[in-house]
């Protein structure tokens, strides 16, 4: 059941090759690299895997029937469904920070809930979006790249 578009689903295990995403600013707006990402900003979350980005439309999920959330698009080049806001405590997105993000098109919160899959993909969890902020829906990144921005953006020191 579904909408046919890429499942995104949840997984225990941090070091999953598959559970990276690249954040990337809106489609209309630019985003330098190493800019640290504001609270209240709208961004874009690309699966560095796949190329597609994480996107929710109004269908219901598969499991709890609550917002299917997919991975859409082709080379980081997807729709409006695209965008989410992130919410955060401070003023920037902090590495070690909790933090929510709500859809702009349907105003869900990207959730993860418990309901597992079954076969081909058993054991992995169903990512979806909820109505309501609550506790199942915080989010933290736990590896990845983070690139400080140089003092000038005009000199860097990458070969």
């Amino acid at each position: 059941t579904g909408s046919g578009q890429q499942s995104v689903t949840g997984v225990e295990a941090s070091d999953d090759a598959n559970s990276y995403w690249r954040i990337r600013g809106k489609s209309d707006g630019s985003c330098q690299r190493g800019t640290p990402v504001k609270c209240g900003q709208a961004i874009r979350l690309t699966h560095v895997n796949t190329g597609k980005n994480l996107h929710t439309h109004h269908f219901p999920s598969p499991l709890s029937n609550n917002q299917e959330v997919s991975a859409f698009g082709d080379d980081g080049e997807g729709d409006d469904l695209d965008i989410w806001i992130v919410q955060c405590s401070g003023t920037y997105w902090e590495r070690e920070d909790a933090v929510r993000f709500k859809h702009v098109g349907t105003e869900v919160f990207l959730s993860i809930t418990g309901e597992q899959y079954g076969h081909p993909i058993r054991g992995q969890r169903e990512v979806h979006g909820m109505p309501t902020a609550n506790h199942h829906n915080y989010w933290k990144a736990m590896e990845g790249v983070f690139i400080k921005p140089s003092m000038d953006p005009a000199k860097h020191d990458e070969l």
